[in-house]
Formats: C-alpha cells, sequence, structure tokens
C-alpha cells in the first residue's frame, strides 16, 4: 500500500492528499511532527536527506517533493488526464509546478509561515510582494479560461492550488483577485475534493 509521510497543517501535504484522493487511491498515513522537528530526524532523513515533507513511498519506489510526487502520481496512477503526454501539454503543465515551487512557495507560502509561526528568516514585505506578482499572473491567465492548462483540471492546478487558497492565512485578500477565487471555488466542487485546516 501506499504510504505518505504527512504533516496535516503543510499545504505541500495537502496537494499530495488532493491527489491520493482525487485518483482514489488507498493509502497509508505517517504523521510527522514538523513543530516538533520530527523531520529531522535520522530515520526520516533515511527517506528524505533534505529533511522535507511530504514523502510518498510506493514499495521500493521513495518519491519527496511535492511537485514531484503529483507528477509520479499522475503518470503512475492517472493516465493522460493529469499530466498530458504530448511536449506541449506536458509543458504547459509543468511551467505551473514550476510556478508552485518558486513564486508561491517564496510569496504565498512564505508569508503564511512567517504569520503562522513567526519565522524569523522571511522578509515578510518581499514575500507579499512575490505573492501578489503571482496572483496578478494567474489573474491575468484564469480571466479567458476555467482551468490553469488544457481547459481541465490537471496537476497544475493541484500545484497551485493549496497555498492560494489558504491566501489569507498570509494576510492576502483574494478579493482583488476575483477570477482566481472563482477557480479556487471550483476546485474546491470537484468530486473527491478534500479539504485541510484553514480551507
Amino acid at each position: 500500500m501506499l504510504k505518505l509521510y504527512d504533516y496535516v497543517r503543510s499545504g505541500n501535504c495537502h496537494k499530495a492528499r488532493l491527489m491520493l484522493s482525487f485518483l482514489e487511491l488507498e493509502y497509508e498515513t505517517v504523521s510527522v511532527d514538523l513543530l516538533k522537528r520530527e523531520q529531522k530526524l535520522s530515520d526520516f532523513l533515511q527517506l528524505n536527506p533534505l529533511g522535507q515533507v511530504p514523502v510518498l513511498v510506493d514499495g521500493t519506489a521513495i518519491i519527496r517533493d511535492s511537485q514531484a510526487i503529483l507528477v509520479y502520481l499522475a503518470r503512475q496512477y492517472g493516465g493522460e488526464t493529469w499530466l498530458p503526454e504530448d511536449a506541449l501539454g506536458m509543458s504547459n503543465v509543468i511551467q505551473w509546478l514550476s510556478n508552485a515551487a518558486n513564486e508561491i512557495a517564496n510569496g504565498l507560502a512564505a508569508a503564511r509561515a512567517y504569520y503562522l509561526i513567526g519565522r524569523p528568516d522571511i522578509n515578510i514585505e518581499q514575500a507579499t510582494l512575490r505573492a501578489h506578482a503571482i496572483l496578478s499572473v494567474m489573474e491575468r491567465h484564469l480571466s479567458t479560461r476555467t482551468w490553469l492548462e488544457l481547459e481541465r483540471v490537471t496537476i497544475a492546478d493541484v500545484a497551485c492550488f493549496p497555498y492560494v487558497a489558504l491566501a489569507h492565512e498570509s494576510k492576502i485578500a483574494l478579493n482583488d483577485y476575483p477570477h482566481v477565487m472563482s477557480w479556487a471555488n471550483r476546485f474546491k466542487q470537484l468530486p473527491n475534493y478534500i479539504s485541510m485546516p484553514g480551507l
């Protein structure tokens, strides 16, 4: 059975939980308490030397990083629906995974970490500016489409959804981004959608 090393308040872990739910896959959850720094214990570091969650274990395969987990699940269990095989379709989806790992992580997710756990290493002014910059890009992009790419939900949407939907915990109002807000509300109506604390 699939095993997910998980922290319930992590938006990155929520991406993996969402994908597992959308694909209706059974899995075992192993809770990793980040506040107790369990992700830095030697046993966990054997799974992920970076000491980060989520980690997915599927038999002998160990996949770390939420974006990599989305790609793995989509390709292994989701067919063409979630991640197309053609070069253009795949690259259009993967560019949003890059945005999730860079602009969203360093903007919305960083601001959330600053306010929720008081991370002293985060420049909140810079994180807030980055958050508004990527939300502005998404707002323009979603003004002419229903989903981020291919006019259907893909792992692009799954990758970007959690920290955007948690923007209020980053002290950022989505009211200024109506197309983004509509997209997030559509996402919540998907079959097998699951929530997380804060949503």
